[in-house]
């Protein structure tokens, strides 16, 4: 059974049938997203409205594949156009956006590459797992991905391991996706500390190939919190099976975690066991090299 849904695996309720065909209801186990493992209350953020809008504009220009003018970078943002030209004349200033006189248009700087490489060079987990991630891929032939999460916005890849199929799953170190989308964002729910209420904000904005109903999502994320790993077959990308597991800190919270995707029917239920295994027995000693844990 290749890229099974995991029913002996996770000890749930799956059986490779929709989720709202499961055998145990939504009404019957409902998921509670976990308390806070530490009474740290977070940080006060004070905004500060010039860096907001210079890290919008590289984001935009960095979305487009075609260089901006002004008036277009102003408008998409919402943003005064004297605003926005001061801004990028800053930046432009910084190379972190390059400017063409010709055209009046811009677009991301060589500067950005820079910091890009510092952050490569000097992220421990990227430089810690890019041995696992080799491995994991080398052995099983799958992509094989670190990735930070961001809070409830966002998680990025910061580390990767490419198979060397033909066919295979295209993804960038850089790449952002939606905090809650896929197996990592199971995981995100399930040891991230949020409310239910922050949960349900989030994952309304989100767009999976096929859709699953929030109940149902509720009760994947109790099984990832109860077993230590997680799994998208499909709904996220059809026909892309994705594992992931946690890297927890000193305080049981989520900061990263490592997926494996491939096709469907690339791997029979006990590689898929024995993967997942793995992958737990990795991210335990990734906790434990970077925060210490003993």
């Amino acid at each position: 059974m290749p890229w099974p849904n995991l029913a002996a695996l996770q000890g749930g309720p799956f059986d490779g049938q929709p989720a709202a065909a499961r055998s145990v209801s939504a009404n019957s186990m409902t998921a509670k997203p976990s308390a806070s493992p530490s009474t740290r209350s977070e940080p006060r953020i004070r905004p500060v409205p010039a860096v907001a809008r210079a890290i919008a504009i590289m984001r935009l220009l960095g979305r487009r594949r075609e260089p901006m003018n002004v008036k277009s970078i102003a408008d998409e943002l919402g943003l005064v156009p004297s605003t926005c030209l001061h801004i990028l004349r800053a930046l432009a200033a910084e190379r972190m956006v390059s400017f063409d006189p010709s055209s009046k248009r811009y677009k991301l700087g060589a500067g950005i590459l820079a910091l890009a490489r510092g952050v490569v060079e000097t992220d421990s987990f990227a430089q810690a797992v890019q041995p696992v991630l080799d491995d994991i891929a080398a052995k099983w032939q799958v992509t094989a991905i670190g990735v930070e999460v961001l809070g409830l916005d966002h998680i990025i890849v910061t580390a990767l391991a490419d198979s060397k199929l033909p066919f295979r799953l295209h993804v960038d170190i850089g790449s952002r996706f939606p905090a809650l989308i896929s197996a990592s964002g199971r995981l995100v729910a399930a040891f991230g500390g949020h409310s239910e209420k922050e949960l349900r904000a989030k994952f309304d904005t989100l767009r999976w190939q096929t859709p699953i109903q929030f109940e149902d999502w509720l009760e994947d994320v109790e099984l990832a919190r109860r077993n230590g790993h997680s799994a998208d077959y499909g709904n996220y990308i059809g026909g892309i099976a994705i594992i992931a597991v946690p890297v927890l800190d000193a305080f049981e919270r989520i900061t990263h975690t490592i997926v494996a995707a491939g096709i469907l029917n690339q791997l029979t239920a006990e590689d898929t066991h024995t993967l997942i295994q793995e992958l737990k027995a990795h991210a335990e000693g990734l906790s434990r090299q970077l925060y210490s844990l003993e």
